[in-house]
């Protein structure tokens, strides 16, 4: 029996589609596939599906987090896209040291989607932790 997991996504909800992927490719996410209702995009190895979904009160609340190597880069590299002049995104915070091990800064999508991009303070190694072993 192989229980193997290949890959996790998550259905990232939007409003507008095609202004959704617009700024996911400005920021050099990758389109996998596209249609009206579903896209898939792509950063390397981390992926996700954006769904045209968007009941109310939902996409406000609801929350990604983006692992990378350097959050200072990130967001200048965000600040320099200029999504948030021709998209309608927010950057909310520029980075800074959480007392959890992290580095991070929130965005928000076209949508209202949540961001926090954030690097690893205290190590690099994944988390050793009860869930990590399960």
């Amino acid at each position: 029996m192989n229980l193997d997991v290949i890959e996790i996504k998550p259905f990232v909800p939007c409003s507008d589609m095609a202004r959704a992927t617009a700024f996911y490719l400005r920021l050099g996410f990758e389109l996998g596939f596209a249609s009206d209702e579903l896209t898939y995009i792509r950063y390397g190895s981390a992926a996700f599906l954006l769904a045209k979904f968007s009941p109310p009160g939902f996409i406000g609340n609801y929350m990604m987090h983006l692992l990378v190597a350097d959050a200072d880069a990130w967001y200048a590299h965000a600040v320099a896209s200029r999504v948030v002049e021709d998209f309608g995104a927010k950057l909310l915070e520029p980075p800074t040291d959480r007392p959890w091990g992290l580095r991070d800064f929130a965005m928000a999508d076209p949508s209202g989607v949540l961001w926090r991009v954030g690097q690893n303070r205290l190590s690099t190694d994944p988390p050793n932790d009860a869930y990590a072993r399960r």
